[in-house]
């Protein structure tokens, strides 16, 4: 039985792969078939539509929830998890009290994620496999 939670489309940096780690990791979690996936390189990816330019989904997460809001920062991926059957980080990553840390956290992330990839990207990418 589907719980009652509209379908979430995530966009993402398909060229990062840590993030593509995690979309990995979400796609393994997604037996409801709550989420989807949209790479923000790819042609799928319509910024017209969104009213968010690549340049803006490489800055911020952004999902956007089957009934037509847009969101983005740490809402997306609460709403992610929640839909991945994590409960306790879907709970974590909604405290209205952490949204400014969270916001900063993935800022810094976005503008070295590539960076980071290098380092750490493979060992993700082998452990979502494995």
């Amino acid at each position: 039985m589907k719980p009652d939670l509209p379908k979430l489309t995530l966009f993402y940096d398909g060229a990062c792969p840590l993030c593509e780690a995690e979309i990995r990791f979400l796609s393994k979690r997604n037996d409801q078939n709550l989420l989807h996936f949209v790479d923000i390189h790819s042609a799928a990816f319509q910024p017209e539509s969104l009213g968010v330019s690549c340049e803006q989904a490489l800055a911020a997460m952004y999902g956007q929830l089957e009934d037509g809001p847009l969101l983005q920062g740490a809402p997306v991926f609460a709403q992610a998890y929640r839909r991945a059957r994590l409960p306790l980080l879907a709970w974590f990553l909604s405290i209205p009290s952490l949204q400014p840390v969270f916001k900063l956290g993935y800022g810094l992330f976005a503008k070295n994620r590539y960076r980071l990839s290098k380092a750490f990207g493979p060992l993700a990418l082998w452990w979502v496999k494995n």
